[in-house]
């Protein structure tokens, strides 16, 4: 049974950090394209950054490059998302989410399984 779970969210002044974490468990992370996703209040969900570790390559949003990071730890089955330069437009839900290979780009529509998310709320 896929499961994940989101941790790590919670209350930053702007220019602040966070890390949330992503614990899978179900499958491995070389296994599945496992992604970061944010839903902010009003808005559709979307795709934030991705890590395909079998054929080792992530991938970031523009709207985040330079500040968010995404990698793992295979032998944790986790999987972070580093957020630097956090910005008031950076709050939402954030979710962690996967499926399996292979995939390309990063549309909700595309990944299987969910976590609950982890709410981010980055104060101005």
């Amino acid at each position: 049974q896929v499961q994940l779970v989101e941790s790590g969210g919670g209350l930053v002044p702007a220019g602040g950090s966070l890390t949330l974490s992503c614990v899978v468990s179900g499958f491995t992370v070389d296994e599945y394209v496992v992604a970061w996703f944010r839903q902010a209040p009003g808005k559709e969900r979307e795709g934030v950054s991705s890590i395909n570790k079998a054929d080792d390559f992530t991938d970031v949003v523009d709207s985040v490059k330079g500040r968010f990071s995404i990698s793992s730890d295979n032998a944790k089955n986790t999987v972070y998302l580093k957020m630097n330069r956090l910005k008031p437009e950076d709050t939402a839900v954030y979710y962690c989410a996967a499926t399996p290979l292979p995939v390309l780009g990063l549309r909700v529509a595309q990944f299987k399984y969910w976590g609950q998310g982890t709410q981010v709320t980055v104060s101005s």
